[in-house]
């Protein structure tokens, strides 16, 4: 099967172009990249010296269609929203790892993104790709609205409980936080050596992006409002994601009873991993795999529960979420192309 990458030149893009040149059912046939178009690929990143396609293009939308059978644009925020649209017609399997589809509501999006809402018709037929969760819609789907990182890690940690009914939803508060790749190849004073080294900073407080499109899941999934409290944070890591989650229980719960829930809950999704009574994830246990890795506390005082939920965000936050909604979409077994270790120390 032949794939294309329109934004292939940021990290997710690199991740995806890694993923892909060992998917046993897969060929990369068009990388675009505006700025370097007609520049070659190892140029400008030396280590792809074994991909087949030798140069960066330039496409237009129409002209990629011909020549794909799944398309990823891993574009910043606005960028899809312009092309995408006129590709839906053209039936070629879209998946698209910025924001741009994710939310329903054009005017959530413009609200959050400051970018113009992509056509209503395309929004309706946007399927959100949280893979554990919306498989069956994927399947069949032409265009997937890939997750943001944050609510990838947050969803797969808090969904169990708060689909339950045991914990309330509204007392949910999120304290996340990310390594420096998150932020994408752009420079800016923030991604600067000298101001990220040796420092934690917060940053986007109750301002982030991902906040609606968190808020938007957990409500379609218990059928009420739910309004979240959502904290982000720069820590210095090149990659990797930790959201710490803190939510009122209804009612008296042992740590075992909720790990045999979530145990339960993902028993047969390979990518997740919950940690046993008394174990906590950790960044670098994660690190360049798909995985989630999942822990569980309850304060018997407070009646609170903890859930530590860390991805690498490139990985299962980007690129190998991206891949493992391709291998649903087609039919390919879910772990094809993704069967790597976390990569440790």
């Amino acid at each position: 099967m032949k794939a294309s990458i329109v934004g292939a030149s940021g990290y997710s893009g690199l991740e995806l172009i890694r993923l892909l040149l060992s998917h046993p059912e897969v060929e990369i046939n068009t990388i675009v990249s505006p700025t370097n178009a007609g520049i070659n690929v190892h140029e400008v990143f030396p280590h792809l010296t074994n991909i087949q396609v030798s140069q960066f293009e330039a496409l237009e939308a129409e002209e990629l269609a011909c020549e794909s059978d799944v398309i990823f644009f891993a574009t910043p925020a606005g960028i899809s929203s312009q092309s995408i649209p006129k590709l839906l017609e053209k039936s070629v399997p879209m998946i698209d790892l910025s924001g741009d589809f994710r939310l329903r509501d054009g005017d959530v999006y413009e609200k959050w993104y400051n970018h113009s809402s992509p056509p209503d018709e395309a929004l309706t037929k946007a399927v959100y790709g949280l893979s554990e969760y919306y498989s069956e819609d994927i399947t069949t789907a032409d265009l997937i609205a890939n997750p943001g990182c944050y609510p990838t890690a947050t969803l797969l940690g808090i969904l169990p409980i708060i689909e339950s009914g045991w914990a309330n939803p509204n007392s949910l508060i999120i304290d996340g936080k990310s390594g420096l790749s998150g932020a994408g190849r752009k420079t800016s004073l923030t991604a600067h050596y000298s101001e990220v080294n040796e420092n934690v900073s917060a940053y986007k407080l109750g301002k982030h992006q991902h906040i609606p499109e968190i808020e938007q899941i957990i409500s379609n999934k218990i059928g009420e409002d739910v309004t979240v409290s959502f904290s982000t944070h720069l820590v210095p890591l090149t990659r990797g994601m930790m959201c710490s989650m803190y939510v009122n229980l209804n009612q008296d719960l042992s740590e075992t009873e909720v790990i045999d829930l979530y145990q339960s809950t993902y028993e047969n999704h390979p990518f997740i991993r919950v940690m046993p009574e008394g174990k906590w994830p950790t960044t670098k246990g994660v690190s360049g795999s798909n995985y989630c890795d999942i822990g569980l506390s309850i304060d018997p005082r407070t009646k609170r529960l903890t859930v530590i939920s860390v991805i690498d965000n490139l990985m299962k936050g980007a690129a190998g979420q991206a891949v493992q909604n391709m291998n649903l979409r087609f039919g390919y077994p879910e772990t094809a192309g993704l069967s790597l270790s976390p990569v440790f120390p």
